[in-house]
């Protein structure tokens, strides 16, 4: 079949004596080589399109900033990166990645950085996501970016504005609905790479009780998927809720990641919501309060109730082992290098 050969030429996958086939027309009818050449053809000017595309990515350094602008990277776009700590993002990103200083609530960093993008990416804190989120939709329609792609939550809904990080991410996701440029909201559920922040000082604890299980995801399907908007010819404006393949719940998650990373650790415990803000209180540690006032969230509602929906983005597929069997692959060829 050309078309596969087509695709697998491209891929460099195809065995020798395929490549034969098409490095000898004569050998095949006049059709069937000009129907490659045009799929050939087809292939490599989508190839160019890609490379001519220039992505902004805000909060790049961040959990799930990084897999959105490693994949963005791999898929042959220009990442161009903006962070208010340009030696973190050195150490982090190549050279192949366009690195510059920048606050993302100041207007003026903004208008340089977004000159000439197609699109930009937003996944920031909640303290300042929806105050760069309106600046970044005031901008770009002043410099013609054409997608916006962002980070918002699972559980993100009316009946859930109550809570103040919920209704940040409310109100960022109405702002880019009435934008008129075209966006796609991604509403992730727990991901499974913040579980190493459960483990410190050699104890795994999850703040409350945690009853509810949560459809874990790995923070690189994420990334994937924000990459796959931006491939897509066709413009769109979707809300995208993101479920990985299991339902496990954070006990059970943070015990399997203890198994393989922390096997000193046998137990996991809960600590109680009273005795974390007696100490955050002594200690004025208004960090440990927001991580209390989240996590006093999701004990009472979880991941929400909004399901998953066909939408032509590629849904999770890593499983909890997966990504753990990957992560100790990585840690240690980093233990090798080092």
């Amino acid at each position: 079949n050309v078309r596969c050969f087509a695709s697998l030429r491209e891929t460099h996958f195809v065995q020798q004596d395929k490549i034969d086939f098409l490095d000898n027309p004569s050998q095949q009818s006049e059709n069937s080589y000009m129907e490659f050449k045009k799929i050939r053809s087809t292939i490599v000017f989508s190839e160019e399109k890609i490379m001519q595309k220039t992505i902004l990515v805000l909060g790049a350094t961040g959990t799930l900033g990084r897999p959105v602008a490693y994949a963005l990277n791999n898929a042959g776009f220009k990442v161009r990166i903006m962070t208010r700590d340009l030696k973190k993002a050195l150490k982090i990103f190549n050279d192949s990645f366009e690195k510059i200083a920048g606050n993302p609530t100041d207007t003026t960093c903004l208008e340089e950085a977004l000159n000439g993008c197609y699109g930009v990416h937003i996944s920031l804190t909640p303290e300042i996501e929806l105050q760069v989120v309106e600046a970044v939709i005031k901008v770009a329609k002043m410099r013609g970016v054409e997608r916006i792609t962002y980070i918002s939550g699972a559980s993100v809904a009316e009946e859930t504005r109550w809570f103040p990080m919920i209704n940040q991410k409310f109100l960022a996701e109405q702002a880019l609905k009435e934008s008129g440029i075209h966006y796609a909201i991604f509403c992730p559920t727990w991901i499974m790479d913040t579980l190493p922040m459960f483990v410190n000082q050699g104890q795994a604890s999850i703040l409350g009780k945690q009853p509810h299980p949560y459809h874990w995801v790995a923070a690189e399907d994420v990334g994937r998927m924000v990459t796959s908007i931006y491939e897509l010819e066709e413009a769109s404006k979707k809300r995208i809720i993101v479920h990985g393949p299991e339902l496990i719940s954070a006990h059970e998650a943070l015990k399997r990641y203890c198994t393989a990373f922390h096997p000193e650790i046998k137990k996991i415990s809960s600590t109680p919501f009273w005795l974390v803000k007696l100490l955050a209180t002594i200690t004025n540690n208004q960090e440990l309060k927001g991580a209390i006032e989240m996590m006093a969230y999701f004990e009472k509602y979880g991941e929400g109730s909004n399901l998953p929906q066909a939408n032509g983005v590629p849904a999770p597929t890593t499983t909890l082992d997966m990504w753990i069997q990957k992560r100790k692959v990585n840690e240690n060829q980093s233990l090798n290098n080092s």
